[in-house]
């Protein structure tokens, strides 16, 4: 009796934990399928300039968009961080060493981030773009930074990367801050960023001395 006992527990045992396994093996391969769908449809390529990436999302403008942040190598990266009109990160930000001085109402090529880090036809958006993202997109937070659909279902993801100040690296993971190329005309000391956090997300100014990144606009597809 005993040992019919074990024979019988141990195949008990044995099915479920078969039963187990295929069960965790169908959510592994839902998992990538799932991984896999967002990355063709949320992510959808539309073309490559200069090696990057870019998205057509049926704006009314025709803008086209980057898939990733420059610095980045896949659209979950936060990549590098910039001062407003500087070229190149650093290891700290500060009133002390920011070193663009002009106020250009719309920043140059020659201190664009996105046009010196990625070449000609890619630049930073400006502020209008910024503003047709927000209102002509479906926007989602997913758990560290935003989907953003439009109006033809093709889409990007917007990490939420934080800000660097001095040495540090702050709200990684709950807002995001990007750099558009507008000037806050009437408050020169800032310029206009995209802010966003779970809850909402906007147009905001923000002190040009700030390390944020750079999501590029095409402006010469091939």
């Amino acid at each position: 009796m005993q040992d019919i006992c074990f024979k019988h527990n141990f195949n008990l045992f044995f099915t479920m934990k078969r039963g187990i396994f295929l069960l965790l093996a169908i959510v592994s391969v839902a998992g990538i399928i799932a991984i896999s769908g967002i990355t063709n449809s949320v992510f959808g390529q539309s073309g490559t300039l200069n090696g990057h990436e870019y998205v057509d999302l049926g704006l009314p403008s025709g803008t086209k968009w980057a898939t990733c942040n420059v610095g980045a190598s896949n659209p979950r990266e936060y990549g590098d961080y910039f001062a407003w009109g500087e070229t190149k990160p650093r290891s700290s930000y500060s009133e002390d060493n920011y070193m663009f001085f002009s106020d250009p109402a719309v920043l140059p090529a020659s201190a664009d981030a996105a046009t010196a880090n990625w070449g000609s036809g890619w630049r930073m958006p400006t502020k209008a773009e910024f503003e047709e993202l927000k209102d002509k997109c479906t926007w989602t937070w997913l758990s560290n930074g935003y989907k953003v659909v439009g109006p033809n279902g093709n889409g990007i993801f917007l990490p939420a990367a934080g800000r660097r100040y001095d040495s540090e690296l702050d709200y990684a993971g709950s807002y995001g801050l990007y750099w558009s190329s507008s000037l806050r005309t009437d408050y020169t000391g800032s310029a206009w960023d995209l802010d966003f956090c779970s809850d909402d997300y906007g147009m905001s100014r923000y002190y040009r001395g700030y390390g944020c990144t750079v999501r590029p606009v095409c402006v010469s597809q091939n």
